[in-house]
This record gives structure tokens, sequence and C-alpha cells, in this order.
């Protein structure tokens, strides 16, 4: 075989330790950031805090502006084949932390699209969504079966619609689309273990429901056949199906947040600074340094100490910088929803932000994770200043999810906006969004459909009676 040589050129950045150290410090939370402080103070005897600002601090902030574009020039896909030690090309890869994850949705009808649509056809999931559009925030039809059939026989093969109703009532949240109760207890039977259990709660489901309602063990037993025990068994195994098919999304465990940044209104302005708290200051000690100076070098394991002390000042500066830059911008762009509130909130992304203050997005998004700013109207993340345009709109999706609670909020007591009521007085607005978009942001809300709020509001009237 004869061999071939060739020439190619190609641009990369040097991983150096200082380089992947700075990374990693922008994206640590606060809390991490701490734990991290305290790990480096204990090992390395040549670092202090700093419990004042020292007259170096304006020098090192300004270096670190002249050190960013070193970092943040940095291709996302060789970061991150460096921190795992895969060599191969990157090539057209995107960074994942270049995206502000948005976590799983509160929409049930989303979150049961997106499971269906890694195995149901597009047509098929064309009619699921439209089932679930027809749905109440507990998964059972809004209006009798028979009634949307014919409604939907419009659009679509009556028999088809039926067909993905089932999959829907027996699918991955077993009784979804139920038409009531009973059946989408029957539904999550027939997903249930097959046993004699099972088989006397599906009778007793089907021609018994008044006695399982009145908790009549004895009423049940005579009236199929079975023995008490066997009787008891299967309500317990009906009273251990969910009372409705929506699953929950997973929720993040609440914690104690202190303020990365803090903003407030002073002097005709909104002034912006760093939480003292959250963003520790460390240096060099003098005498140390001085001493090693003095020294020529010679011991190379303090000289290796001085050097990472170094890096981690100059690090920090720059975390320092960066999240100020970019809290300061957020702040001056969203200067509407800290005086005005959610309805005035401007579409706003990643890249326009690192555009504005000259770094890279994914610099960007890994200084917003995790940290949170202190305003008038109370402590938020940073990401929630962010906000996707609405389609077709010069508006974004949190100051139409903002409208549709005051719509909400301010509707007569007595006769409560339905979703398609909502969506008509929004468009009258010059904001155009199709009912379940407004169902969807009222699900966010944690409120119900208007049936559940007449309802609730009656109750109370009752009871306040």
């Amino acid at each position: 075989m004869k061999g071939t040589l060739t020439a190619k050129m190609a641009q990369g950045v040097n991983l150096t330790p200082q380089l992947l150290q700075s990374i990693r410090l922008l994206q640590l939370t606060s809390q991490q950031l701490e734990l991290e402080l305290a790990q480096t103070l204990d090992r390395n005897p040549l670092l202090e805090t700093e419990d004042a600002e020292s007259e170096d601090a304006s020098v090192e902030v300004i270096d670190a502006q002249m050190e960013t574009a070193a970092w943040d020039e940095l291709p996302e896909a060789a970061f991150m084949s460096g921190l795992s030690g895969n060599s191969a090309g990157g090539g057209d890869l995107e960074d994942a932390s270049a995206r502000i994850a948005e976590g799983e949705s509160t929409d049930m009808r989303l979150r049961l699209l997106d499971l269906l649509a890694l195995h149901w056809n597009k047509t098929d999931l064309t009619m699921a969504a439209w089932w679930l559009d027809r749905c109440d925030d507990n998964g059972y039809l809004e209006q009798p079966l028979d009634e949307l059939l014919a409604e939907g026989a419009a659009s679509y093969d009556a028999d088809d619609l039926q067909v993905v109703r089932q999959r829907l009532l027996h699918g991955e949240w077993a009784g979804m689309a139920a038409a009531n109760p009973a059946e989408c207890l029957r539904a999550q039977l027939r997903v249930a273990p097959e046993g004699p259990a099972n088989m006397l709660a599906a009778r007793i489901l089907a021609d018994h429901l008044d006695l399982l309602a009145a908790h009549d063990d004895a009423a049940l037993a005579a009236a199929t056949g079975a023995s008490l025990d066997e009787v008891k068994a299967a309500v317990a195994l009906v009273m251990s199906l969910r009372a409705h098919p929506v699953e929950a999304p997973a929720s993040a465990e609440a914690s104690h947040i202190l303020p990365d940044v803090v903003v407030w209104f002073a002097g005709g302005a909104w002034r912006v600074a760093l939480g003292r708290h959250t963003t520790p200051r460390v240096r060099i000690s003098a005498h140390c340094e001085r001493a090693l100076s003095g020294n020529g070098g010679d011991n190379a394991v303090l000289r290796g100490l001085l050097d990472e002390a170094r890096w981690l000042v100059r690090g920090l500066a720059m975390r320092n910088d960066t999240l100020m830059r970019t809290a300061q911008l957020l702040v001056e762009r969203q200067r509407g929803f800290l005086e005005r509130g959610e309805e005035a909130i401007l579409p706003l992304t990643l890249r326009e932000v690192a555009d504005a203050i000259g770094v890279h997005e994914s610099t960007v998004s890994r200084i917003v994770s995790g940290k949170y700013i202190q305003t008038p109207r109370g402590t938020i993340e940073l990401k929630r200043l962010f906000a996707v345009r609405l389609e077709g709109a010069d508006v974004s999706g949190s100051a139409v999810r903002a409208m549709v609670k005051r719509l909400i909020d301010d509707e007569p007591r007595t006769a409560p906006l339905a979703d398609d009521v909502i969506a008509g007085l929004l468009a009258r607005q010059g904001v155009r969004i199709a009912r379940r978009t407004v169902a969807k942001y009222r699900d966010q809300l944690s409120i119900g459909p208007a049936k559940a709020r007449q309802m609730s509001r009656q109750i109370n009237h009752q009871v306040a009676a």
C-alpha cells in the first residue's frame, strides 16, 4: 500500500488549565462557588479572604475584560471534547449548555404529546392533540362523547377518532380522554397486573359503582357472589388507582436563596450591584508574595501555589465582571418589567445579550444559570428576564401569560371566561393565540378551567353564607 502525505489547516484553542478554570468558575452557582473557595483556601496558604475592596480590584476587573475574549471565543465542540477527553472532531455540534434549560412543561397536553411523538405518526398525533384540546386539566372530556364525535366528524374520520381516543385511554397515561371517572379507572385496571382482584374490581366498576361509593363491602360481596376478603382486596385495588390520569411534572426542591445581583431604583435610575454574600473576594497574601519574590523562585511547590492563587483571583474577577455586565444589560432591556410588571416584559434572547456585551452566547447561558436577582418585584432567576418572542407578534410569551392572568382576575365572578373567550379578548388587543395556548398559560399559573372556577366560587359562597 502506497502512503500519501497531505497538509491541512485547522483552527483550534489550547485548553490551558487557566482557561478551563475560568469557564468552570463562570457557571458555578453561589453555593458551589462558596464550597470551591473554602476548599481552595484550606489547600493554598497563599490565599486569604478579602473583607473590603482592595486597591487592586479595579485593576483585576480591567485585566479580566481584556482577557475575556481569550475564552469567549472557545469553540463549543472543542470545549466539550476537551472536558470529556474525546479528541474526535466537533464539527457543528452545539454545546448543550448554550441554551437555558426550561424544565418540564406544566401543561399536561404538551407533556403527553412529547411522549407520544416518540412512536406515533403525524396524523395520529394531530387527532390526539384534537382530543387533548377537549380535555380538562384532569384529563377528562369536557363535553359528552357523542357531541365531540359529531364535532370531530367534520374534520376527521369518525372511526379513526375513536381509535385514537382508545389509544389515549389505554396508553402512556391510562385513563386519558376518559368520559367519566369510571371509564378512567377501568382503563387503569386494564394495564394493571392480571389476577382475581383485578377481575373482581372490573366487575364492581362496571356494575356496582353505587355500592363502591357507599363503601358497602357486604352488599358488594352479596351482589358479586365473592367472599368479603375478596371484595376487600378488589376495593383496595380500586382505591390504589389515580383519581385522574394526568401525571404531575417533576418539581425541584425548594431551597434558601441568596441573590447574586441586587437592583434598586434611586436618583431617577435603576442601580445594579453584585450581592456581597454571593460574590466572595479572595486575594493573595501580600507578605507571602513578597517573600516568594525575594526567594528567587527556588521553592517550586510554593511557586506552583502562587500561580494557582493568581489564576483563581483572576478567574473570580472575570466571573464577577461578566455577571455584572450581563445583569446591567438585562435590567436596561427589561426596565418595563421592573416598573410595570409581567405584561411589560420584552422578548429577549441569549444571542441578543451576548452580542450587546461582546461575549459568546454560551457565556451568557453559563453566567445566568442558577443565578438570582433581587428586584422590587421579588427575587427571581436571571433567566426569567429572557423571554421568547410570541410567533407573529411583538410581545413575549411571558407577557401574554400575564395578560391571561389579568383577564381571569378581572372576570365576572358569576360568569368565568372560557379559554376561547380569553383568546378572543387577546385578539382584540392584537395578540392572536390558540385556545390551547391559553389553556397552557392558565395551567402554568395553576388556574383551573372556567367550570372549575365557577364551582369553586359557588362552594366558597355557600360556605361563607
